[in-house]
């Protein structure tokens, strides 16, 4: 019997390799910038705008990525956008006060739209389509470890050298991504069928296809970046004995050991049995951080929402791409990560309204206000969603 081809070629894992450059070097960052605003002069309010600047340029770019990567060389754009995020970074380092911050935070904002689109799109060129599913859940691993690694770093090492020098380290995680993809043989430029056939289409700003998918995304997101963003407040203000700092860690080693135990069956499964799976382990992360009282059910809170929204998010990040015809498949990426954008702007001000408003015991059971949401989303559109798995 011959042995099956493996998916996992040199250019495939260079592409993987630099997805986790340019994630590690966003997310190191995150953490550290209200901090080093205000260290610069910034006051609350423009450190607050510089913060979330990034992701509402985010929302207003991503139809323009998605745009043109439908219509140019992955390589070329990943590129550009990779160069972007270090010119970015290193004009964090020796910017003089907090508006050449937000400048410099919009340039990065504007290389990391480009690369989320761009790398998802261009993995997904490299691989055969009926393995979209499987490459889409290492590609998403990638990213769950540098969003899980870099910000524990970054606080570490600032906490050790300051500011200004601990960001030297998201400047030299940009420059391994943009020497990475120098190393792919396939630029994944489009054929020229494909070429022909987006010259003729018009600007659009979302994929059609993929809609149910965005909302989806966001609803699931909603929840783990608020936990993102406040999960140390949350474990301050119930004055909790817990290493709140191993969450995400423990969270990044679940995850890695779900998705190769998991391997190809992202591609055999359809989307309801996924989606009921994270749906239902959604429900019980949100139930074990409102009863958590010590580092046991922390765990088993992280577990949860590595089976919740670890799995969920390459599903559907599989399933946009699936959705969407080959000539759309930059735009359909861009729509799944709008969801994304959206999700990662709402759930930290959600979060901070309902801290606001009630008793801190009420922080978590209110976020489950999504679920029969996402359940009536799904059903709404589950013919689509399951048939999905059809279009390889």
């Amino acid at each position: 019997m011959s042995k099956k081809k493996t998916i996992y070629t040199k250019d495939v894992i260079l592409v993987m390799a630099a997805s986790f450059f340019f994630m590690f070097s966003t997310m190191f960052v995150n953490p550290l910038i209200n901090g080093y605003a205000k260290s610069l002069g910034a006051s609350s309010a423009f450190a607050g705008l510089i913060v979330g600047i990034m992701s509402i340029a985010a929302m207003f770019l991503r139809p323009v990525a998605g745009n043109l990567t439908d219509k140019f060389s992955k390589y070329r754009l990943s590129l550009i956008g990779g160069i972007l995020i270090l010119i970015g970074v290193i004009g964090y380092v020796f910017s003089p006060s907090g508006s050449w911050l937000l400048l410099f935070r919009l340039i990065n904002g504007a290389g990391y739209v480009l690369c989320t689109v761009c790398m998802t799109t261009w993995l997904a060129f490299l691989v055969p389509r009926q393995h979209v599913g499987e490459a889409m859940g290492f590609y998403g691993l990638m990213n769950a470890l540098a969003m899980a690694l870099a910000p524990a770093l970054a606080i570490n090492i600032y906490q050790k050298i300051g500011y200004r020098e601990a960001i030297i380290s998201s400047a030299v995680a940009a420059f391994l991504m943009v020497i990475a993809i120098q190393f792919v043989g396939d630029h994944a430029k489009p054929s020229k069928k494909v070429k022909r056939e987006n010259k003729k289409k018009k600007f659009k700003i979302i994929q059609w296809n993929v809609l149910p998918v965005a909302i989806l995304t966001t609803l699931f997101a909603l929840p783990y970046f608020s936990t993102q963003a406040d999960l140390v407040t949350y474990v301050e203000q119930r004055h909790l004995n817990i290493a709140v700092g191993s969450y995400f860690l423990i969270y990044a080693v679940v995850l890695l050991a779900i998705r190769i135990g998991l391997k190809n069956l992202f591609d055999t499964v359809r989307f309801g049995v996924w989606l009921w799976i994270s749906t239902v382990s959604t429900v019980f992360y949100i139930l074990m951080l409102t009863i958590m009282k010590n580092n046991w059910e922390m765990a088993l809170a992280a577990a949860g929402m590595a089976m919740g929204y670890g799995i969920i998010y390459s599903v559907l990040q599989s399933t946009a791409l699936l959705l969407a015809p080959i000539n759309e498949q930059g735009l359909a990426s861009s729509t799944f990560y709008l969801g994304l954008d959206i999700g990662m702007s709402l759930g930290p001000i959600l979060s901070g309204v309902v801290d606001s408003l009630l008793p801190i015991k009420w922080f978590y059971p209110v976020q489950l206000f999504i679920i029969p949401l996402i359940v009536l989303i799904y059903l709404c559109y589950r013919k689509r969603l399951d048939g999905a798995i059809d279009h390889h």
